[in-house]
């Protein structure tokens, strides 16, 4: 029978003094007479704290907590709060510089020259000045989410304070690039070597001013057909947070490229990858021309039977990228064959991916 980690600790008579007694994380706590309401109360209050912890398998003491511990620790605690996984990246980048260099030390004992050379480790490593401070600031807000768990002193979050960032003309760490709209003639360069979904969604943002995540997204239900202009209110935004609502006007453009992809069940994703995938490999069949006696057919994998990645239910910003990416590179090396005189190391076709567009409703940036 499996062991319970995670079943709620029992209250419990100690019958060498009378008392209630529970153990949570290996350590006995005493409540006081047993069956009484003040002991129950205890108990009460005790279970409810640590439940609140997420039922630790074994209580630690501020003295006893390290650095790696405490990146466990909230990492743990992030993966379960944020939903933006640029965020749990960045908390992943953050917190293996902290552990490299502070792992074992106590987490009490980490101070604003200890967090000072952390962020120029990220400065050695050839991070921008931004993203310094960026991963500095986690860093930050990890030991303000420790000391709100009372596994750390308030007083070394509040050291940790004292760190302003980075300033502009006072660090080695380099400047980010303003972004900037990419020619045209390279976006149109690229489509025709994307699938017909990808390229589908690359024109839907380019008309709509969708932001990726939004129409990797994007749902038929969320897509309000009634008026002679379409609105998209995504249930998930970067903004969603704050209480805000977005709302995304389709036109007659979006809508035409749009309206194939809404056929579908409500509550399904427009953007399938597993459909591309599907048509890539009917075209494949159609093509073919090794004999059906030899190799793979329909529905067998000889050659993998077990593959460790599958087309999922929709793309998300790193798999929409990826495929720009591919399109780019074939793109490139047909305009290298056509152009026989450019250098073989210079790119023609630069990768690029797409972002939030705020004023040029089709900016994009190389990458």
């Amino acid at each position: 029978m499996p062991s319970l980690n995670n079943a709620i600790p029992k209250y419990r008579k100690h019958k060498g003094s009378g008392q209630a007694v529970v153990t949570i994380g290996g350590v006995d706590h005493y409540l006081g007479p047993h069956g009484t309401k003040a002991s129950r109360l205890e108990y009460d209050r005790l279970i409810g704290e640590w439940i609140t912890a997420g039922r630790p398998s074994s209580v630690l003491k501020a003295a006893d907590l390290t650095i790696a511990e405490l990146c466990q620790r909230y990492k743990y605690y992030a993966e379960s709060y944020y939903s933006h996984g640029g965020t749990i990246h960045n908390i992943g980048t953050a917190c293996r510089t902290l552990r490299q260099r502070y792992g074992n030390t106590l987490a009490s004992e980490f101070g604003p020259l200890a967090l000072k050379a952390v962020r120029q480790q990220f400065v050695e490593n050839g991070a921008s000045r931004t993203y310094c401070n960026r991963l500095t600031d986690i860093i930050r807000r990890m030991f303000k989410w420790a000391s709100s768990e009372q596994l750390i002193p308030v007083s070394t979050w509040q050291a940790l304070t004292t760190v302003s960032g980075l300033r502009c003309g006072h660090t080695e760490a380099p400047e980010n690039e303003p972004i900037g709209p990419v020619d045209q003639t390279i976006v149109d360069a690229t489509l025709p070597h994307l699938s017909d979904t990808v390229a589908a969604m690359v024109r839907v943002q380019r008309l709509t001013v969708m932001r990726p995540g939004e129409v990797c997204r994007l749902r038929p239900c969320e897509v309000d057909r009634s008026g002679e202009v379409w609105t998209f209110k995504p249930s998930h935004h970067k903004t969603a947070h704050r209480g805000r609502q977005r709302t995304v006007f389709i036109g007659p453009k979006g809508q035409h490229i749009l309206l194939p992809f809404l056929l579908r069940n409500a509550e399904a994703f427009c953007f399938v990858p597993a459909e591309t995938v599907s048509k890539q490999l009917k075209l494949r069949h159609a093509n073919r021309k090794t004999p059906l006696s030899c190799g793979n057919v329909p529905g067998s994998n000889r050659i993998r039977r077990r593959p460790k990645k599958s087309p999922g239910v929709r793309y998300d910003v790193h798999s929409y990228r990826r495929a720009i990416h591919r399109a780019a590179d074939k793109a490139d090396k047909l305009a290298h064959q056509e152009q026989p005189d450019a250098p073989a190391d210079e790119r023609l076709i630069p990768r690029w991916v797409t972002i939030s567009p705020k004023l040029n409703p089709v900016r994009v940036r190389e990458s």
